[in-house]
C-alpha cells in the first residue's frame, strides 16, 4: 500500500516529467502537464488522468502514446521504476466549459455555448458547412445541436434528410428533432414547403421562440446557422441571443469577401468574438485527372484573416461528394467518415473548439465529463 505522502510525491514527479518532456497540446499550445488532474499509484499499477477543455477524441490514442513514451524516456532520470511505467493507464477526460456571453443576457437552458455560423454572402456553402462541423464536433465526443436561423429559406431539414414534425410533450415546449445524434430545430419542420411571407418582427420572434421553446438537452455546442447578410435576424441575435463566438464562412472570391468583411465588423461592434474564417470551395480537384484548380481565386480567406487579426481555420474543397451529401440528406462525414475531405472538417472542428476553450469562462454553469481510457 502506497502512503498518501508518497502518492503526492509521485503525482508531482509525473507532472515534472511531463513538463520536462515539453509535450504541448497541438491546438491550444498549452503544456499537457497543466491538464493533469490526478495520479493514482499502487504497487503494480499507475493511472494518470488528464482533462482537456475541448472535444478531440480522435487524438486520444496519439496523445496517450506521446505521454507513455515521454515517461519511459525519463524514468531513469527521475528514478521511477520502469516496470511501474509499463503498467501505466492514461485516462483522458473532456470537459467542455461554458464561455462568456454578452452582458445582461441569460443562458439558454441545456446549452453551454452557442456558436454563430455566418457568411454575409449567400451561396458560399454556409449551411452545408455548419451541418458538417456539427457532425465533426459530435464525432470528436461533444453533444451538439444545430438551429436553422434562416426563417425565410431554411435548409437544414433538407440537408439532414428529415421531414419530421417536432413533438410537444407538455404543450408548452417542443422537442428537438434528433438526426444522426444531433439535436436540430428549424422553421422548415413546422411549415414544410410553405413560403414564409412575414415582416421582420414576426421572423425574429419566430427565431427566438424556436431557440427558447426547444427543450435542448445538455448541449456542449449549439450551432446557429444564420441567414446571409447583416439584417434583422443578425441584429436580434446580437441583442437577445447569448452567443459565445462566431465563425465566418466565405469563398476566396472578392465579392464574397466584401460581405464577409461587413459581417466581421458587425460581430466586432456587438462584442461577439470571431474565432476565425473558413474558406469554402477553395479549389476544385478533378476526379478524373487529379488537376487542382482555384476556380474562385486564391488567398482570399487568409487575407481576410490577416486583416482582422484572426485565424484561417481551414480550407474546404469544391467537391462532388459534398454536394451529393447535401442533396441526399447524408453528409459526406456519414458516407465517408474516414475520407480525406471529412478529415478537413474534423481538423477545423478541433481547431475552433480549442480556440473557444481559451476564452473567458462562465464558471456558473454545470459541467459533465466525457471519459476515454487507453
Amino acid at each position: 500500500m502506497i502512503k498518501q505522502f508518497e502518492q503526492k510525491k509521485i503525482e508531482q514527479m509525473i507532472k515534472d516529467m511531463l513538463l520536462k518532456s515539453g509535450i504541448n497540446d497541438v491546438y491550444t499550445g498549452q503544456a499537457v502537464a497543466e491538464h493533469l488532474t490526478g495520479v493514482e499509484c499502487s504497487e503494480d499499477r499507475l493511472k494518470i488522468t488528464l482533462c482537456l477543455n475541448y472535444p478531440c477524441q480522435s487524438r486520444h490514442v496519439e496523445l496517450t502514446g506521446e505521454i507513455k513514451n515521454a515517461l519511459q524516456a525519463q524514468a531513469q532520470l527521475f528514478e521511477l521504476s520502469g516496470d511501474l511505467l509499463n503498467t501505466v493507464t492514461v485516462v483522458i477526460e473532456q470537459r467542455v466549459q461554458a464561455q462568456r456571453i454578452q452582458q445582461n443576457l441569460k443562458r439558454i437552458n441545456g446549452v453551454k455555448n452557442i456558436i454563430a455560423i455566418a457568411s454575409g454572402k449567400g451561396g458560399v456553402g454556409k449551411s452545408t458547412t455548419a451541418l458538417n462541423l456539427a457532425l465533426a464536433l459530435q464525432a470528436e465526443g461533444a453533444r451538439v445541436g444545430i438551429l436553422d436561423a434562416d426563417i425565410y429559406g431554411p435548409s437544414q431539414p433538407h440537408l439532414l434528410g428529415a421531414d419530421t414534425h417536432p413533438e410537444s410533450k407538455d404543450k408548452k415546449s417542443i422537442e428537438p428533432v434528433e438526426r444522426f445524434g444531433l439535436q436540430t430545430m428549424s422553421i422548415g419542420y413546422l411549415l414544410e414547403d410553405q413560403a414564409v411571407i412575414w415582416r421582420a418582427p414576426m421572423a425574429t420572434g419566430a427565431l427566438l421562440q424556436l431557440l427558447q421553446d426547444t427543450r435542448w438537452k445538455d448541449l456542449d455546442y449549439l450551432l446557429l446557422d444564420l441567414p446571409p447578410g447583416t439584417g434583422d435576424i443578425q441584429l436580434t441575435m446580437s441583442q437577445k441571443i447569448p452567443v459565445s463566438a462566431a465563425i465566418m464562412i466565405t469563398t476566396p472570391q472578392d465579392i464574397a469577401l466584401l460581405d464577409v468583411r461587413r459581417g466581421v465588423h458587425m460581430f466586432n461592434k456587438v462584442n461577439i468574438p470571431v474565432l476565425g474564417i473558413i474558406e469554402n470551395m477553395s479549389t476544385h480537384i478533378c476526379r478524373q485527372c487529379g488537376h487542382e484548380e482555384a476556380i474562385f481565386g486564391t488567398g482570399g480567406g487568409q487575407h481576410l484573416a490577416d486583416e482582422f487579426d484572426t485565424e484561417l481555420l481551414g480550407q474546404l474543397p469544391l467537391d462532388l461528394a459534398i454536394r451529393q451529401g447535401a442533396d441526399t440528406g447524408e453528409s459526406i462525414l456519414l458516407a465517408e467518415p474516414g475520407g480525406e475531405i471529412s478529415q478537413h472538417y474534423y481538423e477545423i472542428a478541433r481547431r475552433f473548439a480549442a480556440k473557444l476553450s481559451l476564452q473567458a469562462k462562465d464558471f456558473s454553469h454545470h459541467f459533465s465529463n466525457i471519459i476515454v481510457e487507453s
